[in-house]
């Protein structure tokens, strides 16, 4: 292993010798969603929504509605009003990823021009020196870097992350040079011998590791990690008029490396841990990863719901204490659910388990595509599990970090369906498609089919130009209690690895099919969750199902399940847009549960996924 010396970072009184090891110790590379095109008609439909409704929504908010992108022209000219809040470019940034990577698969000269058109005003308004942000140049320089949560480095982020997706869509660099020019700028102002400075609102982390990774220059990626060390060591500051510093709240109470329980607002420690992962992946020796294990099973084990949401509280956007978790009041914020794909796709990447792709998939078929309504023109930012017909979808929020977040998230995919490994081919995710990449050398192609998530069954095949020396592993998901493997119509038993069908040997060609049976499943909660005890949910595959009164009108609040309840699966092909509905029948008494990310699309009514259980 070759290794470079490279600069020594102080963090707090201890010095850090950072050398470089291997390009990323990962043990899974994903196959990028550029690689892979989806043929699927529940993921194709969610597509299509997303070029079709949800970025023409985000652009005419920006445009016409908000002032966002006012606020760059103004800025461009150093003059006139800042309207909005003081993170309001973070938007503007991710719905420009969202396009980016809408190009990046289906290019489209209008949508590339509108944003040739944005980027030109953002370049405008960047300063001599680098800096770039509306609020600030609006309102008064001479406050910039006073105030660590006024979310300078996190829009900096954003804008850095959509520089790298739209230079890879469409070899335009223009913004990718502006987000250069911002991170050697701040690197001019912090880092080893400069200030010291606590991101209050995480994400600039990830998105040096993403610039690193473009441009091969290592300092950002050391930057990255000063940033991340810079935590818990006292250095944490609201600025003079900003109050006291609540550094659980910041994830700074401690050192990064000595994590072990989640606190705070859920989205910022979503980006933290995402940050800290990639970082590990290319820092040898920051203790970063058993971190990450010890955040995970206080996550997953004693803050999540059963759809993936994290989040119970309003009043902070994030954790109270563990197994508190409300139905009605849960928070279960749109972009915390996607920082958990985000987050879980990484340790799935470091570890080849598969529960971190359990975690994954629960989080985006129910927590994450909840987020926004069957047309794509309105959006959640509160996934609540319980509602009493007061809680809709919006067109556009204050704080609209949840449709642009969808923006972004939806065209992305097919990040998460396919990895490779030194010795394997990995199938997370089951969704229709055809992934064209590269391994050892080899052209090598995975075809997919299935009705997933409505059916159980799923048909690959693998080819190879040449002979290629790896076994397939394909997910078996937790949920899934009976299945069959065939390889060209022949059973086979496969060894089990980390919850995957591990296939030693196949040969190009080869079709094998994964038969998962889908029943429908009474859920209990952990006794600890007060809010669920003595109820049930009700859960078939991937997918949480919800009571909607739209379907249940008489007795609504009454309506239970108990040992007895019987259980059926029915076709609903007029229905939201063709679903499979469950219908449930106790004493005579006949229930409809749709899936929970469906809900709240046929005007007002209650709704709520934990129902009474009656022994």
């Amino acid at each position: 292993m070759r290794k470079i010396l490279c600069i020594f970072l102080s963090v707090g009184a201890v010095a850090v010798s950072c050398t470089r090891g291997p390009e990323s110790s990962k043990l899974i590379t994903q196959v990028d969603f550029t690689d892979v095109s989806i043929e699927d008609s529940f993921w194709s439909a969610q597509l299509k929504k997303h070029k079709d409704a949800v970025l023409p929504a985000c652009i005419a908010q920006i445009e016409d509605s908000t002032g966002r992108m006012q606020n760059f022209i103004n800025a461009g000219k150093r003059s006139g009003q800042h309207s909005g809040i003081f993170f309001d470019d973070s938007d503007v940034y991710k719905a420009l990823e969202g396009i980016a990577y809408s190009l990046a698969v289906n290019p489209d000269p209008v949508l590339e021009s509108k944003a040739d058109e944005w980027i030109g005003y953002i370049a405008s308004a960047q300063l001599e020196d680098g800096y770039i942000n509306t609020y600030y140049t609006l309102t008064g320089l001479d406050r910039r870097w006073t105030d660590m949560d006024r979310h300078e480095m996190y829009c900096a982020g954003h804008l850095i992350e959509a520089g790298v997706a739209y230079y890879k869509a469409t070899g335009k660099r223009t913004l990718l040079d502006v987000g250069i020019r911002m991170a050697d700028y701040m690197m001019t102002v912090f880092g080893p011998g400069k200030r010291d400075w606590v991101p209050g609102h995480e994400e600039i982390e990830l998105a040096l590791v993403k610039l690193y990774q473009q441009t091969g220059e290592r300092k950002y990626l050391d930057f990255a990690y000063w940033l991340l060390e810079e935590r818990g060591h006292g250095h944490g500051s609201l600025g003079p008029d900003g109050g006291e510093w609540n550094a659980p709240y910041y994830q700074d109470a401690v050192p990064v490396k000595d994590l072990a329980d989640i606190s705070g607002h859920a989205v910022r420690c979503m980006y933290l841990y995402c940050g800290m992962a990639d970082v590990a992946a290319l820092v040898p020796g920051t203790g970063y990863v058993d971190a990450l294990h010890r955040l995970w099973d206080d996550v997953v084990l004693r803050n999540m719901y059963i759809t993936g949401g994290i989040g119970s509280s309003a009043h902070n956007e994030g954790f109270t204490e563990d197994y508190d978790l409300p139905n009605l009041e849960a928070y279960c914020e749109t972009c915390a659910s996607v920082g958990m794909v985000l987050w879980n796709h990484r340790m799935n990447q470091f570890t080849g388990d598969s529960k971190y792709a359990d975690v994954l998939e629960r989080a985006m078929y129910n927590g994450v595509i909840s987020g926004v309504s069957l047309a794509g023109d309105r959006f959640f930012y509160v996934n609540p599990l319980e509602s009493v017909g007061t809680h809709h979808r919006q067109r556009w929020y204050g704080t609209a970090c949840c449709p642009s977040q969808i923006s972004r998230f939806l065209p992305s995919v097919g990040n998460y369906i396919y990895g490779v490994s030194d010795d394997a081919l990995w199938v997370n995710l089951f969704i229709g498609s055809t992934a064209d990449f590269k391994a050892d050398g080899r052209n090598v192609t995975i075809s997919q089919r299935t009705e997933y998530p409505w059916d159980g069954k799923v048909s690959l095949t693998v080819t190879s130009d040449r002979p290629l020396k790896k076994s397939l592993k394909i997910r078996v998901p937790q949920w899934c209690g009976s299945w069959t493997l065939s390889r060209n119509g022949k059973p086979v038993e496969p060894v089990m690895d980390k919850g995957y069908a591990l296939v030693g040997n196949w040969e190009s060609g080869d079709e094998f099919t994964l038969d998962m049976s889908m029943p429908v499943e009474l859920v209990s909660a952990d006794p600890r969750v007060k809010a669920d005890e003595g109820k049930r949910a009700v859960r078939r595959g991937p997918l949480v199902y919800c009571l909607e009164e739209a379907d249940n009108p008489d007795g609504f609040a009454s309506l239970s399940v108990s040992s007895g309840t019987e259980f059926r699966v029915e076709e609903a092909p007029d229905m939201l847009g063709g679903i499979d509905v469950i219908k449930a029948e106790d004493s005579g008494r006949e229930m409809t549960f749709i899936p929970y990310f469906l809900w709240d699309n046929r005007g007002p009514g209650c709704m709520k996924v934990w129902v009474d259980y009656i022994d």
